[in-house]
């Protein structure tokens, strides 16, 4: 069919520089690609049942082949097999106008990228031509090894499978009319909660059909056979529909195949020319179908049935990735190229096809390229708590969230293990549970805008894609079963980092701490999941917060709501405790990093508690009436705000997206901790108080903080358990100062 050579053309398009083979006209071609079938304005294909669309739709999944080994193959490096067997599936959806397209599987990115070039796009980044793309291909402010929403019309970072269909779904409760494809590897269907969450999100919000899963069926993940590759299409058919997908369809290029390829996963661009047609036909019209199903009320999803590698240098999970060997000069790489190669008038018809898809180059046209208009929230009704008072910081809390909720219709509550359970029921009585069923009794209905499925990754996920997404949520979780959730907030605050236009802050709150988990046990006392993002505080855009009281968790989400692009948790009791600060102390607190709870009016030598967390100030106050017993002199500070207590050198501040560079200067610092002794004390992991403990010019300093979990019958137990008691408090300051 093409007889490849290295050769340069006046006819070849400017972009094409850097491409290394061009081949000949396939047959009929003049017939079928004398114009892009893509009408000037028009968006898409006027039929999914034309030829000619069918033939540009192939001519386009075999640009995007070639594209993706050409860059790879530039740096020896890179994963081309995957997206190598979704590149009808691509290219159909595109062919179709619809672009607003997601994955799960970061390693399909040079194939997005692929995409991005052919629709203009790269061009935002200055890669104009092959070359530009060969030269910025896995090298720093260019073009990622895993998919990054920093780069101009992809909608959402890819990295850890199992997270991109939570971006589809948010596009789609975002933006209803519009389609959100999620690509998706049977290497991913090994993670447990794909499938499981897309069935709660079916079951919450009947109503939203316009994302459609597209599964890449290609047999194979990263370096061995799939773990659904042994499965019938009838088995994976029933798979989807047990999971609440009642459109399914699946074209499987075996039916298509004349070469008799061994297997029940074969390689469509070994077929002969016809076979290749067809069955580039059959993926066009389903895809068609598929998005008409979604778009139109029903559940659907497309499968694709291809050998992993279709039309590249390998097959299998030998596709899968490159290494330092897979030159472009490498015999196999020569060879993949040249069976793709396209003559240079395909190459224009291919990109005219592309930059008219959609409306125009993704990087104009998909809803992630601009922000989202916000609904309008008034002053949030902020309680004045007095001091000395016992209130609960989690209600406090949710009474602001139900608050939101009733202003912002868009806006979601995510939470896994129950509200009324961490003192914040006040959020389900005014926002309701969405359930399909209507119940007064536990507040919950059809339209309720809290999202209760019961695993966090599914909380997590659909919190996180509606923040990168534009809107407003939250996350509630308890503490110590947040650490499944977190990779996704990981994936997300680091896309916002790099993001070119504002989004909300996502934000979460996790209650029910270690030290309130006393007859649980073990299994409810993981405070570990602090030093998960104490570690991210240094990224730049990561922020904990430890609010000391009921006054300060309303100011902390205040502060919250009105950042942007950045990570936020907030971590607070369910139980009532003393109201330490007035307002103003409070927002001064987050806004500086630290406030002092309490100074003694006399004494001598001078011990500072710095002090992260709520229940665990229990102990320290009374470890203060010790040690002034003693003669000393006790201040208490509470680190609210941690990150704003690094040096500015600690942190990657100035690297991010909406930078915030406010750091708390030496003169503050010194006058809250200076002193003979300095303890700082964790109802958690030591990690939040780093900052401290790295600027403090203290003589002598310790840390008390969290060991291990037991079971116990109260918070006190617990914290003994651990040594966080007022006598240990005490001892060990006195034993510093001595």
């Amino acid at each position: 069919m093409n007889a490849p050579t290295r050769r340069a053309s006046d006819l070849i398009p400017d972009f094409c520089a850097g491409i290394d083979y061009f081949g000949s006209a396939w047959p009929g071609f003049s017939e079928h690609a004398a114009l892009p079938v893509i009408a000037e304005g028009a968006g898409a294909i006027a039929r999914a049942n034309d030829m000619a669309a069918a033939y540009q739709t192939l001519l386009a999944a075999d640009a995007l082949r070639y594209l993706t080994l050409q860059v790879c193959g530039a740096k020896a490096s890179g994963h081309p097999g995957g997206f190598a067997s979704s590149a009808e599936a691509y290219a159909a959806l595109v062919m179709l106008g619809h672009t607003h397209i997601v994955t799960e599987v970061g390693h399909h990115a040079p194939g997005f990228y692929a995409a991005m070039f052919l629709d203009g796009s790269l061009e935002d980044m200055g890669i104009r031509t092959v070359e530009d793309m060969r030269a910025r291909f896995r090298e720093r402010h260019g073009l990622l090894g895993h998919l990054s929403g920093a780069i101009p019309g992809l909608l959402a970072p890819a990295g850890p499978l199992g997270q991109g269909q939570h971006f589809a779904m948010a596009g789609a409760l975002l933006h209803p009319g519009i389609l959100f494809p999620v690509t998706i590897g049977d290497g991913g269907m090994g993670e447990p909660y794909v499938l499981n969450s897309m069935m709660h999100f079916n079951t919450a919000y009947p109503t939203v059909t316009n994302y459609l899963p597209v599964l890449i069926w290609n047999g194979y993940s990263q370096e061995h056979h799939a773990m659904c590759a042994t499965w019938s299409n009838a088995e994976m058919t029933a798979y989807w529909k047990g999971h609440g997908f009642d459109s399914v369809f699946l074209v499987d290029a075996r039916h298509f195949d004349d070469k008799d390829q061994p297997g029940a996963y074969v390689d469509s661009s070994r077929f002969s020319f016809d076979r290749r047609l067809a069955f580039a036909a059959a993926v066009l019209q389903a895809a068609d179908q598929a998005a008409r199903a979604a778009l139109g009320g029903r559940r659907a999803v497309l499968i694709v049935k291809q050998l992993k590698g279709a039309g590249v240098h390998k097959l299998g999970a030998k596709a899968h990735n490159l290494y330092p060997a897979d030159t472009l000069d490498a015999e196999h790489i020569v060879d993949g190229l040249k069976r793709r190669a396209l003559p240079p008038e395909a190459w224009h018809i291919v990109r005219e096809n592309f930059r008219r898809a959609g409306g125009g180059p993704a990087a104009r046209t998909v809803v992630t390229e601009r922000e989202l208009a916000l609904a309008p929230l008034p002053p949030l009704p902020i309680q004045a708590f007095q001091a000395g008072d016992k209130q609960v910081p989690a209600t406090a809390f949710g009474a602001l969230a139900a608050f939101v909720g009733r202003h912002d219709p868009r806006f979601v509550v995510t939470n896994a293990d129950g509200n009324e359970a961490s003192a914040m029921a006040n959020i389900n009585v005014a926002l309701k549970i969405r359930h399909p069923v209507e119940d007064g009794l536990y507040h919950q209905g059809p339209s309720g805008q809290v999202y209760e499925p019961l695993n966090e990754d599914a909380c997590a996920g659909l919190a996180a894609g509606l923040a990168l997404f534009g809107g407003r949520s939250l996350w509630l979780s308890y503490e110590s079963f947040a650490i499944n959730g977190w990779p996704i907030v990981q994936t997300v605050t680091q896309a916002m980092a790099e993001l070119r236009r504002k989004t909300p802050s996502f934000v979460c709150m996790f209650t029910a701490g270690a030290l309130e988990q006393g007859r649980n046990g073990w299994t409810h006392q993981r405070p570990e999941i602090e030093s998960y993002f104490a570690a991210q505080m240094r990224n730049g855009n990561v922020y904990a917060l430890f609010p000391c009281d009921a006054n300060q968790i309303q100011v902390a989400y205040e502060w919250a709501l009105g950042t942007c692009n950045k990570g936020i948790a907030i971590i607070a009791s369910k139980s009532p405790l003393p109201v330490y600060t007035t307002l103003e102390q409070a927002r001064a607190g987050i806004e500086r990093g630290a406030v002092t709870l309490y100074e003694s009016v006399a004494g001598g030598k001078t011990v500072v508690f710095a002090v992260t967390g709520d229940m665990v100030l229990l102990p320290v106050f009374e470890a203060k009436d010790r040690l002034e017993a003693a003669g000393c002199r006790v201040r208490i500070v509470s680190a609210a705000n941690p990150r704003r207590l690094y040096r500015p050198t600690d942190v990657a501040w100035d690297t991010v997206s909406e930078p915030d560079g406010a750091f708390m200067d030496d003169d503050r610092f010194n006058a809250l901790f200076d002193a003979e002794a300095l303890i700082g004390v964790s109802g958690g992991p030591a990690g939040p108080l780093e900052p401290i403990l790295l600027r403090a010019r203290a003589p002598r300093r310790d840390v008390m903080a969290w060991k291990r979990g037991e079971t116990t019958a109260s918070p006190g137990e617990i914290m003994a358990f651990n040594g966080l008691t007022a006598e240990a408090m005490a001892a060990r300051a006195l034993t510093l100062l001595a």
